[in-house]
């Protein structure tokens, strides 16, 4: 055991017993003091610094394929999107495995091996000369970006309990909205400097993923011997695992609320109501400010609410802001423009209520020895969601707004209330 995996056992012990850890002085309001403290709650500094590469890494991972392929290799952009579809694919499929290594012990070894995968993906793109290397650069970099929140849950989950745990999380979601932005704003970065910048940040981002992994991979974090002996104890472990996974097919509408965004109002907004662009750029922009600045104040706030409660919440909200989003878009125009812009206020915030309670509560709920497999359940049907998104969404849109919204507000309200009437009960 670790000298950090120590600690967190020692602090958890020494807690009052039937209460829950105290979360870290200065963390009650979320602020920038309370953020720093939880990011290096699990791991410390140089488990933070994995959070920031993953983040801006994630961010320019996208657009930066497809610049890749398009810019410097001169393929075809139908070609770079079938091979980054196949990365995509092959990292869902790797989820489960992922899954079954952590229930074996492992911790921080396959979160540093995602950051090794991605590193190798970057060297093999600066050595790429065509489709074939390409492509395998785009599965290297899809099985490390996908089988990333599984192993990085993991870890926390390991280092934190309880509510401190649901807030290190977020804590670790905020620095991932900041840096998908920074991400993106690389990528956007790099094509106006051509061909050549963009090979440098190539080489930029492989050595940034290979520092984070030997820092990760030097905690050496194990599952405590505890989990490993409870392997045999069937007890309520069947039904808990079944629960999981009823909640993680509940989870699929939920999942599609990201691509809402990415997707769906710029459609809408663009060519549908022929607005500015703009509009959908001032929407982005304003949920990434509101889910960095709430995410974990919002945790903190409802750190004594049930979390399977909280996540039903937040597929309510999620399916009145569709609505809001229909009535908004039948005014047209300008002013149906400003109605999506003011709904998307409350689009953000389901999104901030659903990402801070499903990882959570399945992170609660988990019997300790499956907690890789009720992991990669949850993560597979939020992946399985989001791959499946972009082409459902634009259909729906295609036949009328109506079809859209509706069909997505109907299947969310039904998932969440999947979830209030089937979810795994908490644990702690």
């Amino acid at each position: 055991m670790s000298v950090i995996q120590e600690k967190s056992v020692h602090d958890h012990a020494a807690a009052p017993k039937g209460e829950r850890p105290a979360l870290p002085i200065g963390t009650g309001r979320g602020g920038p003091s309370a953020l720093l403290s939880l990011i290096t709650a699990a791991g410390g500094p140089r488990y933070a610094v994995a959070l920031a590469v993953d983040a801006v890494g994630g961010g320019m991972l996208r657009p930066f394929l497809l610049l890749f392929g398009v810019e410097v290799l001169h393929l075809r952009a139908g070609a770079v999107g079938l091979a980054l579809s196949a990365g995509m694919v092959a990292g869902l499929l790797m989820v489960p495995l992922t899954g079954r290594w952590i229930d074996r012990g492992a911790r921080t070894l396959p979160a540093a091996v995602t950051l090794v995968l991605r590193a190798a993906g970057a060297l093999t793109l600066l050595t790429a000369d065509g489709l074939a290397p390409f492509t395998l650069a785009a599965v290297l970099f899809g099985v490390g970006s996908q089988s990333w929140p599984t192993a990085h849950a993991a870890v926390v989950s390991t280092l934190t309990e309880g509510r401190l745990r649901d807030a290190a999380l977020a804590a670790g979601r905020s620095v991932r909205n900041a840096g998908l932005g920074t991400g993106a704003l690389l990528a956007a970065v790099a094509v106006a400097g051509g061909a050549d910048a963009i090979r440098v940040l190539a080489g930029v981002t492989g050595v940034a993923c290979l520092v984070a992994a030997v820092l990760v991979g030097s905690l050496r974090v194990r599952a405590p011997q505890k989990v490993a002996e409870q392997a045999g104890d069937t007890g309520a472990t069947g039904e808990r695992l079944r629960r999981i996974t009823l909640l993680s097919l509940a989870n699929l509408p939920y999942a599609f609320c990201f691509d809402v965004l990415e997707v769906a109002l710029p459609a809408l907004l663009v060519l549908q109501l022929h607005a500015s662009p703009a509009w959908s750029s001032g929407v982005f922009v304003g949920n990434t400010v509101l889910v960095i600045a709430l995410q974990l104040a919002l945790v903190l706030r409802l750190a004594n609410r049930s979390r399977r409660g909280v996540l039903a919440a937040a597929g309510a909200v999620l399916a009145v802001s569709y609505l809001g989003f229909w009535a908004a878009g039948s005014l047209g125009g300008t002013p149906g423009a400003a109605g999506i812009a003011v709904v998307s206020v409350l689009y953000t915030l389901g999104e901030i209520l659903y990402s801070g309670s499903g990882t959570a509560l399945v992170t609660a709920s988990a019997p300790p020895h499956l907690l890789g497999r009720a992991l990669a359940r949850w993560e597979l049907s939020s992946g399985v969601g989001r791959a499946a998104a972009p082409a459902v969404l634009t259909a729906l849109l295609a036949t009328g707004p109506g079809s859209l919204w509706a069909c997505l507000a109907v299947t969310t309200a039904v998932g969440a209330l999947a979830v209030l009437r089937l979810g795994p009960a908490e644990t702690e």
